[in-house]
Protein backbone atom coordinates (compact mmCIF):
# COMPACT_ATOMS: atom_id res chain seq x y z
CA UNK A 1 0.00 0.00 0.00
CA UNK A 2 1.35 3.96 -0.82
CA UNK A 3 0.95 6.66 1.50
CA UNK A 4 1.43 10.04 0.22
CA UNK A 5 4.82 11.77 1.55
CA UNK A 6 2.22 13.66 4.19
CA UNK A 7 1.44 10.78 5.99
CA UNK A 8 5.36 9.74 6.37
CA UNK A 9 6.22 12.18 9.06
CA UNK A 10 10.27 12.07 8.40
CA UNK A 11 12.42 10.36 5.95
CA UNK A 12 13.48 6.78 6.48
CA UNK A 13 10.32 6.28 8.45
CA UNK A 14 9.26 2.67 8.09
CA UNK A 15 5.37 3.36 7.69
CA UNK A 16 2.42 5.94 8.23
CA UNK A 17 2.14 8.05 11.37
CA UNK A 18 -0.70 6.21 13.29
CA UNK A 19 1.40 2.80 12.92
CA UNK A 20 4.65 4.25 15.17
CA UNK A 21 5.06 3.70 18.92
CA UNK A 22 5.23 6.91 20.45
CA UNK A 23 8.25 7.16 23.41
CA UNK A 24 6.67 7.59 26.59
CA UNK A 25 7.20 10.67 28.89
CA UNK A 26 7.14 10.52 32.32
CA UNK A 27 4.01 11.70 33.72
CA UNK A 28 2.25 12.52 37.33
CA UNK A 29 -0.90 10.31 35.83
CA UNK A 30 -0.10 7.25 37.97
CA UNK A 31 -0.40 8.70 41.17
CA UNK A 32 -3.05 10.81 39.86
CA UNK A 33 -5.06 8.04 39.07
CA UNK A 34 -4.58 5.94 42.71
CA UNK A 35 -5.89 9.14 44.32
CA UNK A 36 -8.81 9.29 42.28
CA UNK A 37 -9.17 5.30 43.04
CA UNK A 38 -8.86 6.20 46.77
CA UNK A 39 -11.15 9.10 46.65
CA UNK A 40 -13.84 7.02 44.47
CA UNK A 41 -13.75 3.90 47.10
CA UNK A 42 -14.05 6.51 50.12
CA UNK A 43 -17.33 7.73 48.22
CA UNK A 44 -18.71 4.19 47.80
CA UNK A 45 -17.90 3.05 51.39
CA UNK A 46 -20.10 6.62 52.28
CA UNK A 47 -22.57 5.93 50.14
CA UNK A 48 -23.28 1.70 51.45
CA UNK A 49 -22.92 2.87 54.98
CA UNK A 50 -25.23 5.41 54.02
CA UNK A 51 -27.77 3.15 53.20
CA UNK A 52 -27.42 0.85 55.58
CA UNK A 53 -26.85 3.43 58.55
CA UNK A 54 -30.01 5.11 56.88
CA UNK A 55 -28.09 8.67 57.31
CA UNK A 56 -25.08 9.78 56.30
CA UNK A 57 -24.52 10.90 59.84
CA UNK A 58 -24.50 7.61 61.52
CA UNK A 59 -21.95 6.31 58.81
CA UNK A 60 -19.50 9.16 59.22
CA UNK A 61 -20.18 8.30 63.16
CA UNK A 62 -18.84 4.72 62.07
CA UNK A 63 -16.34 5.81 60.01
CA UNK A 64 -14.85 8.71 62.79
CA UNK A 65 -14.83 5.63 65.18
CA UNK A 66 -12.77 3.36 62.49
CA UNK A 67 -10.04 6.43 62.09
CA UNK A 68 -10.08 6.86 65.42
CA UNK A 69 -9.04 2.90 66.70
CA UNK A 70 -6.36 3.27 63.82
CA UNK A 71 -4.81 6.27 64.56
CA UNK A 72 -4.91 4.95 68.56
CA UNK A 73 -3.25 1.79 67.40
CA UNK A 74 -0.30 3.63 64.95
CA UNK A 75 0.07 5.87 68.34
CA UNK A 76 0.60 2.70 70.28
CA UNK A 77 2.82 1.44 68.21
CA UNK A 78 4.94 4.50 67.92
CA UNK A 79 4.96 4.28 71.57
CA UNK A 80 7.54 1.71 70.72
CA UNK A 81 9.20 3.16 68.47
CA UNK A 82 10.76 6.33 70.66
CA UNK A 83 12.83 3.58 72.74
CA UNK A 84 14.01 2.22 69.34
CA UNK A 85 15.01 5.55 67.75
CA UNK A 86 16.66 6.51 71.17
CA UNK A 87 19.32 3.32 70.71
CA UNK A 88 19.69 3.96 66.90
CA UNK A 89 20.50 7.35 67.77
CA UNK A 90 23.25 6.37 70.50
CA UNK A 91 25.22 3.94 68.23
CA UNK A 92 25.13 6.56 65.25
CA UNK A 93 26.44 9.30 67.86
CA UNK A 94 28.99 7.07 68.69
CA UNK A 95 29.87 6.43 65.40
CA UNK A 96 29.88 10.11 64.49
CA UNK A 97 32.02 10.53 67.79
CA UNK A 98 34.73 7.99 66.43
CA UNK A 99 34.40 9.47 63.24
CA UNK A 100 35.31 12.97 64.37
CA UNK A 101 38.23 11.27 66.20
CA UNK A 102 39.80 9.82 63.21
CA UNK A 103 39.08 12.70 61.24
CA UNK A 104 40.98 15.31 63.96
CA UNK A 105 43.67 12.70 63.79
CA UNK A 106 44.26 12.64 60.12
CA UNK A 107 44.33 15.83 60.29
CA UNK A 108 47.03 16.96 62.60
CA UNK A 109 49.24 13.88 60.74
CA UNK A 110 48.77 16.07 57.36
CA UNK A 111 49.16 18.93 59.76
CA UNK A 112 52.46 17.57 60.71
CA UNK A 113 53.71 16.90 57.40
CA UNK A 114 53.24 19.47 56.10
CA UNK A 115 55.22 21.62 58.67
CA UNK A 116 58.29 19.43 57.76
Amino acid sequence: MRFSKMVRAVDGAEGPLWTRRKKKKASAAPLINVLVTLLALIGVLTLVLSIKERSVEAAGRMVDGWIATGWTEARKLAGRAPEAADVAADKAGQAATKTGDALETGAATARDELKQ
